[in-house]
């Protein structure tokens, strides 16, 4: 029986001795990948020129991967409540990696996660990705239904489609 493991030892350790090689490979840094200030500000533009040709005038936020604004624009007639409820429904969406508009009806008992401050689930929030990747999202407030503001949304992500279909990551 000796003499049949001796053969079999170097396969047996093998594993054992690349175990120190994997460690000594061991990624320590991401990459991650984020949306640039001027593809926010296209995306918010579109949207609102979105809004504006079905004569509606909204806020329109648009959050990097973390959830925090990169660009906000409000039209000139928008009420002021739009700024902070766009907000909150990029930073929801972004979060949660999902349309609001799928989500609307998920949280509904009482102390659940839907009852946390700073999250809206409504919709008119959607997520934005690039080859896979969350790289951040944008949230509309002001049209008449939600569902009209994330129509306006998809309209803004549509604007920088095809970088975002093209990105290499």
């Amino acid at each position: 029986m000796k003499k049949v493991l001796y053969p079999l030892l170097p396969l047996l350790c093998a594993p054992l001795l690349t175990g120190g090689a994997q460690a000594d490979d061991l990624t320590v840094i991401v990459k991650i990948p984020r949306l640039t200030m001027e593809a926010s500000e296209k995306i918010a533009r579109a949207t609102v020129d979105a809004c504006r040709k079905q004569g509606v005038q909204i806020g329109v936020t648009v959050v990097d991967r973390g959830g925090d604004a990169m660009v906000f624009m409000r039209d000139t007639l928008a009420p002021t409540v739009t700024i902070e409820i766009s907000r909150q429904k990029a930073f929801t969406a972004v979060n949660f990696n999902a349309p609001l508009s799928t989500m609307e009806d998920r949280f509904t008992k009482p102390f659940s996660v839907g009852k946390v401050d700073g999250l809206v689930f409504s919709a008119g929030g959607i997520p934005i990705t690039a080859a896979g990747n969350i790289v951040g999202a944008v949230g509309v407030s002001g049209a008449p239904s939600g569902e009209q503001d994330e129509a306006c949304a998809r309209e803004g992500i549509k604007s920088i489609a095809f970088e975002l279909e093209s990105a290499s990551l």
